[in-house]
């Protein structure tokens, strides 16, 4: 049996420290190696995000780190695909995707998502399609439907 791919998550910018809590528990339960937080994205211990990840944060490794640039580097210079998930007219769909041994997701603010500086120092962009009125999941939900399909 080949070894199972290690996946990381990047929450760049995401303000809700209640979709924080839900990518921590998704996280634990999909078995994701590390989550960065990097930007303005809020970090354990705060009780909004202890209430949803209920304890996932200490079974999750993470780090903060206020510069994504930096985190990026790092993560390929360690040998991983970097990939944001965002609507672009450069990506393809979440289920054609097909990871590498080592596959970083970054996931973006829910309002303004992925800024393009940082879409450019990504291997792939993909998205969830979406055949309804609105033009996007929550975040949390995004991550929840990804994740599980990359596993």
């Amino acid at each position: 049996m080949p070894p199972p791919k290690k996946i990381v998550l990047i929450l760049h910018n995401i303000r809700s420290r209640f979709n924080v809590g839900s990518i921590f528990r998704t996280s634990d339960a999909a078995g994701i190696s590390k989550i960065y937080l990097t930007g303005i994205t809020p970090a354990p211990p705060h009780p909004k995000i202890d209430k949803v990840a209920l304890g996932a944060t200490e079974f999750v490794p993470w780090e903060h780190n206020w510069r994504i640039d930096l985190v990026i580097k790092k993560l390929k210079q360690e040998g991983y695909e970097i990939a944001a998930l965002e609507q672009s007219k450069k990506s393809i769909a979440y289920n054609k995707f097909k990871t590498k041994n080592k596959t970083a997701i970054i996931l973006g603010a829910e309002v303004k998502g992925i800024s393009k500086t940082i879409l450019k120092k990504c291997d792939k962009i993909i998205e969830i399609p979406m055949h309804g009125q609105k033009e996007s999941l929550n975040v949390s939900v995004a991550c929840g439907v990804v994740v599980f399909r990359l596993i």
